[in-house]
Order: structure tokens, then C-alpha cells, then sequence
């Protein structure tokens, strides 16, 4: 990374607003950053009921539909921020890209609805898209778990989750820089934190301060639905794909995450992007770096196994 660069990023690293008192205005800034453009896509807005609430889902259907493929995807922000709204273009853009559907989860935010309420939220519309397969005219193999930073955290609990309940499991899943621990103090095991945690952005203070929004009981941070890198138990996962970002302070606990996946013999892909940051994946200045990720994705998806380096890779 050039010096130029690295100085501009320092000084947008400064906290500017307290995020645990200002959540709400930080919220709708994103929104108005982040407006959905013309639909030019196809959409289908729908609800899953579940007791006496309702989840929001939207599909994007893909410009070119040749199979009934299915991306489940779980926005990020931090478990705090973001909904099916401002990760509208992204849907979108990724239905054509890998000509999927993609099936967009508008889970419940923290703090209002602290954890487990989105994790259970994620599980509970994956559920039914599982066990109904029949309306989506697919089968368990074409539905793929998907999601960045706390949106790979839930992906990766929710295959938690199916492994432990028994109602289903999923075939695949793409994690793109997940949070996959509880701790980004000074104390944390994983380098990353420290050598990313002020001057990329998305700094470590910020993160701590999404952990104490979603789980503010400090007990339950220690729970693998939160931190699933704790988890005793890895085995019976699906097959992975694990894409990290170079200057992320998350990157050393995702791919410890895969390597873990891996001890507990399960089929594992990882992928570190040079020179990028954390939230590269929305970020539509990034065209290269995404570009890049939905070669991997797409690979991993069309299970060409003789292009997808099984071993942990830079590129």
C-alpha cells in the first residue's frame, strides 16, 4: 500500500462519531450513501412468518436464469446496521454475476433486538427455504449460505445451528471476511487486530463497539452461535469458501476459522486479497478486488475443483 494511501485512510480512521450513542443516525447516513438505484433487475418482495413476527426477504432473480440455483445472503454492518435497501445493488449485481437467485435476509437489528435474535432470525428463513425447496424448484446441493463480515458470521451460525437442531444442512457456504470471534481488545489472540485495528477504517474499537451492541451480556460472547471459532465441535460443516481482506482487522480470525474447519475435516478454500480493506466487497470503487472475489466465488460454486486451490492462497 502506497504512503499517500495509507495517510488518507489514518485520517478517516479518526472516530468522528460515537457509534454506540448515534447508531440510529449512523444507520440512516448509510442509507442515504447508499440508495438503491432503478430496478433494472427483477425483484420479488416476500415475508416468512414465524410465531406472531415476520421477516422481510427480497429476491433477485439473475438477467440469464438457466438453473434453479439459490444464494441465501446476510448483510453486514456489524449486526447494528444495513438492510435489504442499501445492500439492494449488491444483491443485484450479485444474482447476475453468478446467476443465482439470491434470497436477501432483512434480520433484526441490534440493539433493539440484541443477540440471538438475528442469528435466529437467519436460521429460521434458511430453514424454510430448505425444508420447502419445492417452491424454489431446487435441491439441497443448489442452495448456497452467503454473507460479509457480520453477514458471514451468521452463515457460519447458521450452519452451526442446522448441524446441532438436525432439521437440515447446508451443502456450501462463502464467508467474506467473517467475524468469527468475540474479542478485538488489546487481548485478542489474532495479530490482525492489532495491526489493522486503527488505520484501515473499519477499525477494532468500532467492532468492539457492533459486539457490544448485538451481545451486550458479556456471557454470551463466549457462546459459538456468537463466536463460532469457539465452537468444541466442528465437524459435519459444509463445504467453505473463505475470502479475506489484507488490511482487515477480522482477517486472522477467518482464516483461523477455515483452518479450524479443516482439522474437523471438513472441505475448505481460502483466499487473502492483497492491498484491500475491510468492506471492500460493497464498495463499488473496488470493481478489481470484487471482480477477483466473484472469480473465486464463482469457481467455488460451479465446483471446478481443478481451478479451486484447496490450499490457503494470496492473490
Amino acid at each position: 500500500m502506497n504512503n499517500l494511501r495509507k495517510k488518507v485512510l489514518q485520517i478517516l480512521s479518526i472516530p468522528h462519531v460515537n457509534l454506540k450513542k448515534n447508531y440510529k443516525a449512523y444507520r440512516r447516513l448509510l442509507e442515504i450513501i447508499n440508495p438503491p438505484s432503478e430496478p433494472v433487475y427483477k425483484t420479488l418482495d416476500h415475508k416468512i412468518i414465524i410465531g406472531n413476527r415476520e421477516i422481510p426477504l427480497r429476491a433477485f432473480i439473475p438477467k440469464e436464469s438457466i438453473h434453479s440455483k439459490v444464494l441465501i445472503f446476510f448483510h453486514g454492518g456489524g449486526w447494528v446496521t444495513g438492510n435489504i435497501d442499501s445492500y439492494t445493488n449488491i444483491c443485484a449485481n450479485m444474482a447476475n454475476e453468478t446467476n443465482h437467485m439470491v434470497i436477501s435476509v432483512d434480520y433484526r437489528l441490534a440493539p433493539e433486538n440484541p443477540f440471538p435474535a438475528g442469528a435466529e432470525d437467519c436460521y429460521y428463513v434458511t430453514r424454510e427455504i430448505f425444508l420447502n425447496q419445492d417452491i424454489l424448484n431446487c435441491n439441497n446441493c443448489d442452495i448456497t449460505l452467503i454473507g460479509d463480515s457480520a453477514g458471514a458470521n451468521l452463515a457460519a451460525v447458521v450452519s452451526l445451528m442446522a448441524r446441532d437442531r438436525g432439521e437440515f444442512l447446508p451443502h456450501k457456504q462463502i464467508l467474506i471476511y467473517p467475524a468469527t470471534n468475540y474479542d478485538h481488545s488489546e487481548n485478542s489472540p489474532y495479530p490482525s487486530v492489532q495491526e489493522n485495528g486503527y488505520d484501515y477504517i473499519m477499525t477494532s474499537k468500532r467492532i468492539q463497539d457492533y459486539m457490544d451492541l448485538y451481545v451486550p451480556n458479556e456471557e454470551d460472547r463466549i457462546n459459538p452461535y456468537v463466536a463460532p471459532i469457539l465452537a468444541k465441535d466442528l465437524s459435519n460443516q459444509p463445504k467453505t469458501l473463505i475470502i479475506t481482506a489484507e488490511f482487515d482487522p477480522l482477517r486472522d480470525e477467518g482464516e483461523a476459522y477455515g483452518v479450524k474447519l479443516r482439522q474437523f475435516g471438513n472441505d475448505v478454500s481460502m483466499h487473502r486479497l492483497k492491498d484491500t480493506l475491510h468492506g471492500f466487497f460493497s464498495n463499488p470503487l473496488n470493481k478489481d478486488d470484487i471482480a477477483k472475489c466473484y472469480e473465486l466465488i464463482n469457481v467455488f460454486l460451479n465446483d471446478n475443483n481443478n481451478e479451486m486451490r484447496k490450499d490457503y492462497e494470496i492473490l
